[in-house]
C-alpha cells in the first residue's frame, strides 16, 4: 500500500495537532479502530502523518469486540491486513457485554456502549504503557454532540479535542476535529479498504442518527448550519444565558421576600 494523504486533509489534521497540542516526542498513541470508516481514516491518517514529523511517534492498534454477535459471525481479518500494510500492531479484545448494554435499565445503550468501551481502551492503554488514545470524532460528530446535548439532556456540552484521564494518566486526543465526515467517506471509499460494519442492531436509530438528520435538512435553508454551531462551542463567543435556577427553598424564601417583604404572615 502506498501511503499518502491529500493536502486538503494533511491541513486540518496538521491545524489540530498543533492548535490543540495533540502530538509530542516520544509519544505512544493507542488507536481505537472499530473499523468503520472513521477509525479507519484515523489510523490510517496518524499513520502517514507522522512519518513526517520531526520527532519520533508511535502508533498502534486496539479493537473492542462487545459481543454483539458470536465470534464465528465477526470476521477481522481487513483490519489485521490493513495493520500489516500499515506495519503498526494490531490487538483486538472481546468482552461479552452486548446484553449489558442493550437492557440497561436507566441509561441509553449508545451512552452504556460508549462508557465501556471508552473504559476497555483507556485501561488498555494504561497496562501497555500507552500515554495517549486517539479517537476518530470528527467535525460533524462534534456538532451533533453539541446539538444533542442542548435537545436531549439540557446541557452546553461538546467532547475537546484533548482531554487528560487523571484515574488512568492517559491523554485522549481527536485528531479529526477539523476534517468533515464527507471528506473522511470520500477518502476511504478511493482507498477501497473493506470496512466492518457496525454489528450494533440499533445502528442508524439513535439519537444522533436522528440529530444527522435534523442537521442536514436544516442545512437545505441555511449551507452555514453546521458553521454556526461550531462557532457557538468556542470559548469567548458572544453567550447570554438565564441565571442559574432556584432550588425550591430558595425560590419559597424569595417569593416570601417578594409578598410580604421580610415579615411574617398577618393571616
Amino acid at each position: 500500500m502506498r501511503l499518502t494523504l491529500p493536502r486538503g486533509l494533511v491541513r486540518p489534521l496538521q491545524r489540530a495537532v498543533v492548535e490543540f497540542d495533540l502530538l509530542a516526542p516520544g509519544d505512544r498513541v493507542l488507536v481505537g479502530l472499530s473499523g468503520g470508516k472513521d477509525s479507519t481514516f484515523l489510523l490510517y491518517a496518524l499513520t502517514v502523518f507522522v512519518k513526517y514529523l520531526p520527532f519520533p511517534v508511535e502508533i498502534a492498534a486496539f479493537t473492542v469486540d462487545l459481543g454483539f454477535k458470536n465470534r464465528d459471525e465477526m470476521d477481522w481479518s481487513s483490519l489485521e491486513k490493513l495493520c500489516i500494510d500499515l506495519d503498526v500492531s494490531f490487538e483486538i479484545q472481546r468482552v461479552e457485554l452486548a446484553e449489558n448494554i442493550l437492557n440497561h435499565p436507566k441509561q441509553t445503550p449508545c451512552s452504556v456502549c460508549a462508557y465501556f468501551r471508552r473504559a476497555i481502551i483507556h485501561n488498555y492503554a494504561k497496562n501497555h504503557r500507552f500515554n495517549k488514545v486517539a479517537f476518530a470524532h470528527h467535525y460533524d460528530d462534534a456538532v451533533e454532540t453539541f446539538l444533542m446535548s442542548i435537545l436531549y439532556s439540557g446541557q452546553v456540552y461538546t467532547f475537546l479535542p484533548k482531554t487528560y484521564l487523571e484515574r488512568t494518566d492517559v491523554t485522549v486526543i481527536r485528531p479529526l476535529v477539523y476534517i468533515r465526515e464527507k471528506e473522511i467517506k470520500s477518502f476511504v471509499k478511493k482507498l477501497g479498504i473493506q470496512l466492518i460494519p457496525s454489528p450494533c442492531s440499533l445502528d442508524g436509530y439513535t439519537k444522533r442518527a436522528e440529530v444527522k438528520e435534523l442537521l442536514k435538512e436544516l442545512r437545505k435553508k441555511n449551507k452555514n448550519v453546521l458553521e454556526h454551531v461550531a462557532a457557538a462551542m468556542r470559548e469567548g463567543r458572544r453567550i447570554q444565558l438565564w441565571p442559574p435556577e432556584l432550588t425550591k427553598l430558595e425560590l419559597r424564601e424569595k417569593s416570601h421576600e417578594f409578598w410580604y417583604g421580610g415579615k411574617g404572615r398577618t393571616d
